[in-house]
């Protein structure tokens, strides 16, 4: 692992957008917690949306392909922002240069992939990584379109998720705010959702099922009041 992360880390472009990521001390920062998921949940399949150069789709591979189960990670990214996704054969060979070939690429938005035969044969995805266009509006479009293809005990991370802040990051001219944590204090009121906020960096917050139904939930939470009450005078 250490070999790898110096070989990661080697291009300094996969230290930067905000994972905390340090190559002094070999320090992935939140791609610790990335590649940890992956290696607990097994899943078969992680989808990632969005990358600057892929230090995340690249984790989450590397974290499947040491998993006895192996799996893949489908990573959707249009290339917007410039063309380095845009040639398949130049992406192949840059994940394939870490070492990590089990990276699909759809250069596609998602509401483009969710029109293809893969995105409905999608199934029990384990891992969905938000890290596309930060808007309230496009950060919810994602959540919905993965939610239902979760695996019972699968996760959202969404990225850039606690504060709202300008980016010129598709140029100055198509300057925006990024406002996913809008969508994240929405998300905070539903019960059937479990929602944890990682303040480091950029930001990351985890959101799952909660594992008890809201009526369970609603009935344990009773019952608990009445006993802390004690028995009637």
């Amino acid at each position: 692992m250490i070999a790898w992360i110096d070989q990661l880390f080697a291009n300094p472009e996969l230290l930067r957008m905000g994972h905390l990521q340090r190559a002094e001390d070999r320090n992935l920062g939140l791609g610790w917690m990335y590649y940890a998921l992956a290696r607990i949940l097994r899943p078969r399949t992680v989808v990632v949306i969005g990358s600057w150069r892929g230090f995340t789709p690249l984790v989450f591979g590397k974290a499947l392909g040491d998993n006895l189960e192996g799996g893949r990670v489908v990573f959707i990214d249009p290339s917007l922002v410039d063309d380095f996704w845009k040639d398949p054969e130049s992406v192949r060979r840059h994940f394939s240069s870490y070492g990590v070939d089990n990276i699909e690429h759809f250069r596609m938005t998602t509401q483009e992939f969710v029109e293809t035969e893969e995105y409905r044969g999608l199934s029990d995805v384990g891992i969905v990584f938000v890290d596309g266009y930060h808007s309230e509006e496009q950060a919810e479009f994602d959540f919905e379109a993965f939610a239902p293809r979760l695996a019972l005990q699968g996760v959202v991370l969404f990225h850039d998720s606690i504060h709202v802040r300008n980016s010129t990051f598709y140029g100055v001219d198509r300057e925006y705010e990024h406002r996913v944590c809008c969508l994240i204090d929405r998300l905070r009121l539903r019960s059937d959702l479990q929602v944890f906020d990682m303040p480091f960096a950029s930001g990351v917050t985890l959101v799952r099922r909660s594992e008890i139904e809201p009526a369970s939930q609603s009935a344990r939470q009773s019952a608990s009041a009445t006993r802390s009450a004690g028995p009637a005078p």
